[in-house]
């Protein structure tokens, strides 16, 4: 009887093999930490009446121009992903900004929900003849209301609207869109010279990664990301994709997303956008930082919207903007750990808190119940 697994396509010899992993343990590679090699910290801590059920580790970013304002949790090696959006269209910002509207223009840079609205925005880049060039995977929408039964479809995909955005720009670029997600494409060497403008002409990636939407993503450092978002603030002027953001924020994600709602709520002094696993870049205007200030917050296990809410909640509450609290309630309290912050803003941070004074504190009981916690007793 034949060994089965002589038939794998990861066997040794066969094409792309020697990609795959062969260690259920993993392996190290010389110059590439690991999440085993960072110091992660804790950033928030959520308790059930004093007694820690869950705490949320991760890294956070300060930086002003060039400067490293503050750094907590390691400098973690990551992919910028979904994060990344408003560079990459830096590419084409000049020769798209005559050709899309207000809302496509948001679209391009969104991770969004799939909504009806973020759908048609999307679509409408695109002429229909062009909709079977789009190489985004069949999805359903990234938030449903009710039981929804949905067709997977392209365009429901987070990214369709900035796959749509990067096919018309290859096209007014004259650009083979043809192979469009590959590295090896004339727009993917024009997003590492963006990215080269604010880290170093020297600067390059340690790795490419293909990401959950074809195109590729680049591994960066979180400092080296919240170098990029401050250049995104003092760059703010430059194109249309800072004022397409802040002028339609619920296209960027939509309900409830914590990017739009900062959006939102910032009114203009700071551009938000989250990326995945576990990502929210933060480019912020503010007068104490006259070159920028980026904000990196890298949840460890990934995607935690309310832990990064919470974080993005006290950052942003130091620096004088106000952030509601997250959804939803009913839930054990949340406690930032003072390492979010650089020390000259903790006094500031102690004035914010996780909670509402509507928020109900129901997970204990008190002496009317017939019993008294010990502590009490004692």
């Amino acid at each position: 009887m034949a060994d089965e697994s002589s038939h794998s396509a990861v066997t040794p010899g066969r094409p792309g093999s020697s990609w795959y992993p062969d260690d259920p343990l993993g392996r190290s590679t010389e110059g590439i930490p690991t999440g085993r090699d960072v110091q992660w910290q804790p950033l928030v801590d959520h308790r059930r009446f004093g007694v820690s059920e869950n705490t949320v580790h991760g890294a956070v970013a300060w930086v002003h121009g060039d400067e490293v304002v503050h750094s907590f949790g390691g400098d973690v090696l990551c992919y910028g992903r979904s994060m990344m959006k408003p560079l990459l269209m830096k590419v084409f910002a000049d020769v798209l900004a005559p050709e899309l509207d207000e809302a496509q223009r948001a679209i391009a840079v969104a991770s969004h929900n799939g909504d009806t609205e973020h759908v048609s925005a999307a679509q409408s880049i695109l002429t229909r003849p062009e909709w079977g060039l789009m190489q985004t995977p069949l999805d359903v929408p990234l938030v449903q209301f009710g039981r929804q039964v949905r067709r997977p479809r392209r365009w429901y995909h987070t990214c369709s609207g900035e796959h749509a955005a990067l096919l018309r720009g290859c096209r007014l670029k004259g650009w083979e869109r043809v192979g469009y997600t590959l590295p090896t494409h004339p727009m993917f060497e024009a997003y590492l010279d963006v990215l080269r403008r604010f880290l170093g002409e020297d600067w390059k990636p340690l790795r490419v990664a293909r990401d959950g939407c074809g195109l590729p993503t680049v591994s960066n450092t979180v400092t080296e990301l919240a170098r990029l978002c401050s250049g995104l603030a003092r760059t703010r002027g430059e194109d249309w994709i800072w004022d397409a953001m802040v002028a339609r924020p619920d296209l960027v994600g939509g309900f409830n997303r914590l990017d739009s709602t900062i959006l939102k709520a910032c009114e203009g002094q700071v551009l938000a956008k989250e990326g995945a696993d576990g990502l929210l870049g933060m480019a912020i205007v503010h007068p104490d930082y006259p070159q920028g200030l980026g904000v990196v917050i890298k949840i460890a296990h990934g995607w935690n919207s309310r832990a990064a809410w919470v974080v993005a909640r006290g950052v942003l509450g130091v620096l004088g903007f106000t952030l509601r609290n997250p959804y939803p309630l009913h839930r054990q309290k949340a406690f930032l750990v003072p390492g979010v912050v650089p020390d000259r803003y903790l006094e500031a941070l102690r004035g914010l808190p996780t909670w509402d004074e509507w928020d109900p504190d129901d997970d204990h009981w008190d002496g009317t119940a017939g019993w008294t916690d010990p502590a009490e007793r004692a």
